[in-house]
């Protein structure tokens, strides 16, 4: 299979041969093949670390089939996401086993759903119970780390939890997050309302990332001695971002990849399972939620209180160019080889022999002052087209 378009990384006009699920050769074009404008651009397909559910249906549910996972995952491909974490979130024991034995289920029915899904984010429900910085998650559920209870989670994913989402703010944290660090979990500092002094302990413990940073925190904070910049200043964490447009304000998102660089910086859609609806209210397993006009997800009743996201990971990728004043090179690899990087695997490229994930693409301007729209032209998954245009 040949693929025509413009490097992300250059905007040389290419041709890629693809061979089995790698690149095999990449040619630049030096003959006329119409402006190179007229062609899309070619980036390694994306790898969100955060994707809730989708269609009406949550991964933390009772409700969850192998079937439901598979759907959810194949939705991901007409987003050009190749690679994702399904992300269970804050619920009673019993639902949070049940959602990673079924997505692992799901995983072993299926080598292309295996493939698409290299991990599992467990987010909560070791999270703070304090209203804020704990978010949508429900109270009811939220408890203080329990070693027993994260192995009994571990194996009925059958080990493939890659993800931990947690607050430090609770006694022994710091002794927890090091023994599930040791385990090779990513521990994530999340919905949190730790001290400085616990986000640094934490760090020196072996958590290396934030949980969609600014996002699960009071509305207020203290000016100084605040989570925030403590993860902020931490060079040893990679700040997961949410550039929905609604999550975090333009100017947050410019100053939160000053101080942190692109380089510890990863996108994630924290995209719900209510994404993909109509606006309006829809229940879902946390409580009732609205979906906005403009496509803002809250919960029920109100503006401000977010619930997860409905845009897709290619949103924040467009977002982020005009937000954070970032080259497109650098909005594609916070949104691939980065978190690809985090969960110890290969992302696409477009080199021969890397991996055939990739994603053909167009960023749409309808209006010189707002971000460019992402839309996807084609996606190829280990060297398999999914739904080119």
């Amino acid at each position: 299979m040949d693929l025509i378009g413009r490097r992300y990384d250059t905007g040389e006009l290419i041709r890629l041969e693809v061979a089995g699920d790698k690149v095999h050769t990449v040619t630049p074009i030096t003959v006329d093949s119409g402006h190179p404008n007229d062609h899309p651009w070619i980036a390694p397909a994306l790898c969100d670390l955060q994707v809730n559910g989708y269609g009406g249906q949550e991964f933390s549910s009772p409700t969850l089939t192998p079937e439901a996972v598979q759907r959810i995952t194949r939705q991901m491909d007409t987003f050009g996401v190749a690679r994702s974490c399904p992300t269970v979130t804050t619920n009673s024991p019993e639902v949070m086993l049940h959602a990673v034995r079924t997505i692992a289920a799901a995983c072993e029915a299926s080598p292309a759903v295996a493939y698409r899904l290299p991990g599992i984010h467990v987010e909560g429900p070791f999270i703070s119970p304090i209203d804020g910085p704990r978010g949508a998650h429900p109270l009811a559920y939220v408890r203080p780390p329990d070693w027993d209870e994260f192995q009994r989670l571990q194996e009925a994913a059958g080990g493939r939890i890659r993800i931990l989402t947690l607050s430090p703010e609770y006694d022994g944290a710091a002794a927890f997050i090091r023994r599930v660090a040791d385990t090779g979990v990513i521990v994530s500092i999340g919905h949190t309302a730790a001290t400085p002094e616990q986000v640094r302990a934490a760090a020196d413990a072996g958590a290396t990332m934030s949980t969609h940073l600014g996002n699960g925190a009071h509305a207020l904070i203290p000016r100084h001695r605040s989570y925030l910049w403590a993860q902020l200043a931490d060079d040893r964490l990679t700040a997961g971002l949410i550039v929905d447009g609604h999550h975090l304000p333009p100017d947050v998102v410019k100053t939160f990849l000053r101080a942190k660089t692109p380089a510890r910086c990863v996108l994630v859609s924290d995209v719900s399972g209510l994404a993909g609806l109509a606006p309006g209210r829809h229940h879902s397993e946390m409580c009732e939620l609205e979906i906005l006009p403009g496509g803002k997800l809250v919960v029920a009743g109100q503006s401000e209180v977010l619930a997860g996201a409905s845009a897709p990971l290619g949103t924040c990728v467009a977002n982020v160019l005009r937000f954070g004043e970032v080259s497109l090179a650098e909005a594609i690899a916070m949104a691939t080889t980065r978190p690809a990087r985090l969960l110890g695997i290969e992302a696409g490229g477009l080199n021969p022999g890397d991996p055939a994930d990739l994603v053909l693409f167009d960023l749409i301007r309808s209006d010189g002052e707002q971000p460019p729209r992402f839309e996807v032209r084609g996606v190829l998954i280990h060297g398999e087209p999914c739904g080119v245009r």
